[in-house]
């Protein structure tokens, strides 16, 4: 990733990092069997739509946003008076969200973070479910961040995608960012993944083409409205 203190031209510039500093794109998340998907950079700088206000309404304070990019899910909650912070590891993508008004770390979900355990909330969106292409161990890792009674809300992909990868951002003229491991889950495959965890689903729902499912300890009472 870049920086913000890097030279102001974007030749050469990873092309998601390109897409942050910009605002817009066209980016594409690259599997390596070649298939591409483009990804919705414009929505992540948007006021949130219908489908995020499906899940900021199951949000209960405080809310930790795994992956929370621009951040415009924390601030919308900050602007309803829940808590939340973000955390990401593109230090533009923190800079954005923080200079907006939102409150960010420029920090992996696997690093230590604060209030470990007291989170009430944590959410998984836009596709974040697949970082670090090892959804068991990104869930576990949300265990410990979570509260007993607290729920993960997760986007998910297709119905019968389960797909371990490597993938790279691209942009229009073929221009390749560094390869990660990456996952795709559509919602049978994470309530397997959740069930070997002693998790289960407590609620799931579609707006529009995007599909989300809230997940808590077996036993836990997380109801949340609708």
């Amino acid at each position: 990733m870049t920086t913000d203190g890097d030279a102001p031209s974007h030749i050469g510039e990873d092309p998601y990092a390109l897409a942050l500093r910009t605002g817009h794109g066209p980016v594409y998340l690259r599997l390596a069997d070649g298939r591409r998907i483009w990804m919705p950079v414009h929505r992540w700088y948007a006021q949130p739509t219908v489908a995020d206000e499906s899940v900021l309404n199951r949000c209960v304070g405080p809310v930790l946003d795994i992956g929370c990019g621009p951040g415009r899910l924390c601030r919308a909650l900050l602007s309803r008076g829940v808590p939340a912070l973000g955390v990401d590891v593109a230090p533009r993508a923190v800079a954005h969200n923080i200079t907006l008004g939102g409150r960010a770390l420029c920090r992996s979900v696997f690093d230590r973070l604060p209030a470990e355990g007291d989170w009430q909330t944590i959410l998984l969106i836009d596709g974040n479910i697949g970082i670090g292409g090892d959804p068991h161990a990104l869930l576990r890792r949300c265990i410990q961040l979570v509260t007993p009674t607290g729920v993960l809300l997760v986007e998910v992909g297709p119905h019968g995608v389960e797909e371990l990868c490597t993938a790279w951002f691209e942009n229009i003229h073929g221009h390749r960012g560094p390869p990660f491991p990456w996952a795709l889950l559509g919602a049978p495959a994470l309530r397997r993944i959740a069930e070997d965890l002693a998790l289960s689903a407590s609620d799931q729902w579609r707006r529009g083409r995007r599909s989300f499912l809230a997940l808590s300890r077996r036993g836990s009472s997380s109801g949340h409205p609708t």
